[in-house]
C-alpha cells in the first residue's frame, strides 16, 4: 500500500482522504456513548507506530514533556520488536542531530529520551490518559486495534488516530467509546511541520475535543479543527488542484511545464501541481483519489485522470521510480516527459 504521506517541500502537504461521518452516523446506536468522563489532563501519552510518522509524534511529544513537564511519560508501543527498535533509532539520530547543531543540550537530549519507554506490550498502554495511532493506513487493521484497545483501556482514555485517508467515524464506533475519539491529522517531518488538524466526529464529546486541541497546543504545534471529512482542510484543497492540473495536461490545454511555473509565479506556490504529484508518488496519488471516488462516487469534485491511471500502470511513479510527469535523478527534477 501507498505511503499516506504527502510531501510539499519545506512546507510538506500530507495525502489522505477520509470518510463522510454521516453515511455511517445512523448505523451506531448513541447509547453505546461511554459515560465516563474524559481526563483533561493528558498526563500519560501512549504513542502507536514508530514509523515514519510516529517517532515524530513521539519525539516532539517528549520534547515538550522534558522542556514543560507536559507529560510523566511517553510509552512508544511496537508489536515487532525490529520496528521497536528501528523508532528508538530514528529518534536517536534526530535528537543527536540537534545536539550535533547546537540546538539541544546534551542534558536535554537525555531528558528527552529518558522520557519515554520503548515497549512490544500493549498491556502497558492500558492506564495512559491518551493514546495516538500512527499504523499503517489499512481501515481492517484499526477497527480491530481500537476495538481491542476499547477493551483493554481505562475508561478514561481518549483515542487519536494520525490517519490522512481513512474515517475517523468509523474507527471510533469500533473503539466502543466513541465520545471519546478524535483525530489528529499531523504533517511529515513532523518535529518541523506546525500544522496539525484536530478531527471531531459527531460523536465527540466537546471537552474532549477540546482537551485534545490544547495538547496540541502544548506540544508546540498549530491547531486547525474540521470535522470528519473528506481529506479534513489541506488535502480537500490540495489534491483537487493535483488532478485538475493531470486533467488540463490530459486534455492537452497546457504543458507540463507551464501548468507548473503557472503556479509558482501566478499564485506563489513553492512548487507547481505537477511536480509536487511527482515528489508526493503517483501511485500514491492515484490511491487517495480513487478511494475518494469509490466512497463518493456523486461528488463532481473526486475524479482519477486517464493519464494518472496509465502513469501507475506503466510504473512511472514520480521521484520515487525516476519518472512521472517529469523525469528525476533521486530528488532531482529533469525536464518535463515528453
Amino acid at each position: 500500500m501507498p505511503t499516506s504521506l504527502l510531501f510539499f517541500s519545506a512546507s510538506t502537504v500530507r495525502r489522505l482522504a477520509n470518510t463522510s461521518s454521516t453515511s455511517h452516523v445512523l448505523r451506531f446506536d448513541r447509547r453505546h456513548l461511554s459515560s465516563t468522563t474524559a481526563v483533561s489532563n493528558f498526563d500519560k501519552l501512549g504513542c502507536i507506530g514508530l514509523g515514519l510518522m510516529g517517532h515524530g509524534i513521539a519525539q516532539t511529544a517528549a520534547t515538550a514533556a522534558a522542556q514543560h513537564n507536559i507529560h510523566s511519560c511517553i510509552i512508544a508501543f511496537e508489536a515487532d520488536q525490529k520496528f521497536l527498535d528501528s523508532g528508538r533509532d530514528r529518534i536517536q539520530k534526530s535528537v543527536d542531530k540537534l545536539v550535533s547543531k547546537e540546538k539541544l543540550t546534551s542534558a536535554d537530549a537525555e531528558a528527552l529520551m529518558g522520557k519515554i519507554t520503548f515497549t512490544t506490550d500493549r498491556d502497558s498502554l492500558n492506564d495512559t490518559d491518551l493514546i495516538v495511532e500512527a499504523i499503517i493506513e489499512n481501515m481492517d487493521l484499526k477497527k480491530q486495534l481500537y476495538s481491542d484497545l476499547g477493551q483493554a483501556c481505562k475508561p478514561e482514555t481518549v483515542f487519536a488516530s494520525n490517519t490522512s485517508s481513512l474515517s475517523i467515524t468509523q474507527m471510533a464506533e469500533a473503539s466502543g467509546r466513541p465520545d471519546k475519539f478524535v483525530g489528529v491529522h499531523f504533517f511529515n517531518p513532523v518535529q518541523i511541520m506546525k500544522l496539525v488538524e484536530v478531527i471531531r466526529t459527531d460523536y465527540t464529546d466537546e471537552t474532549v475535543f477540546e482537551n485534545t486541541v490544547t495538547w496540541v497546543d502544548q506540544i508546540g504545534k498549530v491547531a486547525v479543527k474540521c470535522r470528519d471529512t473528506p481529506g479534513f482542510i489541506v488535502n480537500r484543497l490540495l489534491v483537487p488542484n493535483l488532478t485538475q492540473a493531470m486533467l488540463m495536461l490530459e486534455r492537452g490545454d497546457a504543458t507540463t511545464n507551464d501548468i507548473d511555473i503557472s503556479m509558482q509565479l501566478g499564485a506563489g506556490n513553492p512548487m507547481g501541481p505537477l511536480h509536487l504529484a511527482d515528489y508526493i508518488g503517483l501511485d500514491t496519488c492515484l490511491f487517495i483519489i480513487q478511494g475518494w471516488v469509490n466512497d463518493f462516487p456523486n461528488e463532481r469534485a473526486f475524479v482519477v485522470p486517464q493519464i494518472l491511471k496509465d502513469k501507475v500502470k506503466k510504473g512511472d511513479l514520480g521521484r520515487k521510480s525516476g519518472k512521472g510527469f517529469y523525469h528525476w535523478q533521486g530528488d532531482r527534477r529533469g525536464d518535463p516527459v515528453e
